[in-house]
């Protein structure tokens, strides 16, 4: 199966795509806490993100929450948009508290 690499512009993380799948979706396996996701249809507009670089298919979102001018310019939903290629966005919506956030440092291992 081929896959894309997904970059996060405000944290560097990376993660991997197929095109079968939305941004959200793969996000989703990043594993950070407090992820918000809502209907998952377009909808909603909390997964808001602006495309910087990158090729993808796109399904119907809301004109309430993405105006035609804003899609032109590459702000669209995560939970609608499909990779071609591999691509980099930057989270502009309500998930950006959440996925921008520094994580905490992970556990060092106990002395045995």
């Amino acid at each position: 199966m081929i896959y894309h690499t997904v970059v996060i512009e405000e944290t560097g993380e990376s993660y991997r795509c197929a095109p079968s799948e939305s941004l959200l979706a793969g996000m989703e396996r990043l594993g950070k806490r407090g992820i918000p996701v809502g209907c998952r249809g377009g909808g909603c507009g909390v997964c808001k993100v602006e495309v910087l670089a990158g090729s993808y298919t796109k399904r119907v979102m809301s004109r309430a929450y993405v105006s035609a001018e804003e899609e032109a310019a590459g702000q669209v939903l995560a939970c609608r948009i499909y990779p071609t290629s591999d691509v980099r966005l930057k989270v502009i919506g309500k998930m950006a508290k959440n996925v921008c956030r520094p994580q905490p440092p992970a556990a060092s291992a106990a002395a045995v």
